[in-house]
């Protein structure tokens, strides 16, 4: 037994990392994508810790009442959550504001050069 993983790495992977975290990046990217803030999606990924900790007992015989795999299922699933709505959040600003900013990576963006915003920041 791993200290992320209870019930098999295969299980970690398919059903947390694949399934789960497909389902949090979605999450995230729904949140950003109705500009929703986002202690919103801190519920949102909290409740769906929950389903894959629900699925992982069912299915594989894990612990359903295990505080600390629930946390590291939350912490995993928020990685991929926060992923999700930083990468839609930089694609809204980048092109809802194009004279104001620019795309610097997936995850990040900047003002133009020559641009003096006081309330922009990225």
């Amino acid at each position: 037994m791993g200290i992320l993983y209870q019930t098999g790495f295969g299980v970690f992977l398919v059903l947390l990392c694949g399934l789960g975290g497909g389902a949090a990046w979605m999450t995230g990217r729904a949140c950003a994508n109705t500009w929703r803030p986002l202690y919103v999606l801190f519920w949102f990924v909290f409740l769906l810790s929950l389903a894959i900790r629900f699925l992982t007992f069912a299915l594989f015989d894990g612990t359903l009442l295990s505080v600390h795999y629930l946390v590291v299922d939350y912490v995993i699933l928020l990685a991929f959550g926060l992923a999700g709505w930083r990468y839609t959040r930089t694609s809204q600003m980048t092109t809802q504001y194009v004279w104001l900013y620019e795309k610097t990576s997936p995850f990040s963006w900047r003002l133009k050069t020559g641009q003096t915003d006081k309330y922009a920041k990225g």
